[in-house]
């Protein structure tokens, strides 16, 4: 299957993202500023990148991108385990963004998904 067939998944703090939606494009967090890209993960492994990267934070956004519309400054590149993950070289276009979550924390400080995303770590 090609990756670029499905929506991925960035987090972000709530403000980082009113800033974009001002500015019309999201440059990243401080994160994604020091390692050279925005930091994305695909419907498989964006829960477990929660618990591994946001875990506990409060405030955090799940957005759910269009792959299609980041051209070519989309690149899938082995991180986490040999995994591929996407990773944007660039600003995200507030437009890319199909939709907006907000992760709420349970009660053992883990981020509670949306049920309609039906999100599962993948195995």
């Amino acid at each position: 299957m090609n990756p670029n067939d499905s929506a991925i998944y960035h987090m972000c703090r709530k403000e980082e993202w009113a800033a974009a939606r001002q500015a019309g494009a999201y440059a990243g967090s401080s994160q994604d500023a020091a390692d050279g890209f925005i930091h994305f993960s695909t419907a498989g492994q964006v829960v477990k990148s929660a618990a591994k990267h946001r875990a506990g934070q409060s405030g955090i956004l799940l957005l759910r991108v269009d792959p299609t519309r980041l051209n070519d400054a989309l690149k899938w590149e082995a991180s986490r385990g040999g995994q591929l993950f996407p990773h944007l070289y660039g600003p995200l276009p507030v437009d890319a963004v199909l939709a907006v979550y907000d992760l709420p924390l349970d009660a053992a400080g883990r981020h509670v998904f949306p049920s309609e995303l039906n999100l599962k770590e993948a195995e």
